[in-house]
């Protein structure tokens, strides 16, 4: 199943859906502000949906000043909130996964003991948690390795990773295709999008320097695994779709 991120207004993502029968990947819920009104906004993208044609549906969770891996209680305690509101949000929406990030910020965190303290987190998230499976996201982390550890020690049925193929282009020195060859059996969410390796460009599929057909090979359809066109404006989304359809990518 291939999703479309909802990083466009609500007329262009009518459209797309509508034309190419593309799932919905929201980031409504991802901002703090409508967390604090979760019955309103959870209320007010069920029209969306409706408006779209209800759509499969996925949710990319909240991130910005929250941290998985924070030593800090109150901190670790209102990203628990927040994480858990969305869950929330899953269910009275219908979606199917749930994305968040896995909050690694190089040159802040030590590697030795980040996965033991996000492990945890990641557990205690997901003890009575059983309806809606849970993928986390490499953003800045640098090494792939760091993700299958939490993976590993979490070992929840509804624990799964989700590879950002451009985050790991512009983010890490270790190359896309090591993280795509490494980490597929344990990735069943794929974001999509190129950039030139400088920046989180958000691009469509051929206009940065990412190997995206060597890395989406390595990542081959599967019963579990889904994929988001996560590009900010609608030409790149179409472009993508395009030479997924043209050049069986998927």
């Amino acid at each position: 199943m291939i999703y479309i991120s909802h990083l466009l207004p609500d007329e262009e993502m009518k459209g797309l859906v509508t034309e190419t029968g593309t799932g919905v990947e929201s980031i409504d819920f991802s901002i703090s502000d409508n967390l604090d009104h979760l019955g309103r906004t959870i209320e007010r993208y069920q029209k969306k949906l409706e408006e779209m044609g209800n759509p499969p549906l996925t949710l990319h969770g909240p991130f910005l000043d929250l941290n998985p891996a924070a030593f800090d209680s109150l901190i670790r305690e209102v990203t628990m909130k927040r994480f858990t509101q969305c869950y929330q949000a899953g269910l009275e929406l219908g979606a199917k996964k749930i994305v968040y990030h896995s909050g690694m910020i190089p040159c802040v965190y030590y590697r030795e003991g980040w996965a033991d303290q996000v492990s945890r987190f990641f557990t205690e998230f997901l003890e009575d948690k059983d309806d809606l499976e849970i993928v986390m996201e490499n953003v800045l982390d640098e090494d792939w390795r760091l993700l299958l550890d939490v993976y590993k020690q979490v070992d929840h049925p509804k624990f799964k990773l989700c590879l950002d193929m451009g985050h790991a282009h512009c983010y890490s020195e270790i190359p896309v295709m090591e993280w795509a060859e490494e980490l597929s059996p344990y990735i069943s969410h794929v974001h999509v999008h190129d950039n030139a390796g400088d920046r989180d460009s958000h691009l469509g599929l051929g206009k940065g320097t990412l190997p995206y057909h060597e890395v989406l090979k390595l990542l081959p359809v599967s019963k579990e695994r889904t994929w988001t066109i996560e590009c900010s404006h609608k030409e790149d989304v179409l472009l993508c779709l395009q030479k997924i359809k043209t050049e069986g990518l998927l």
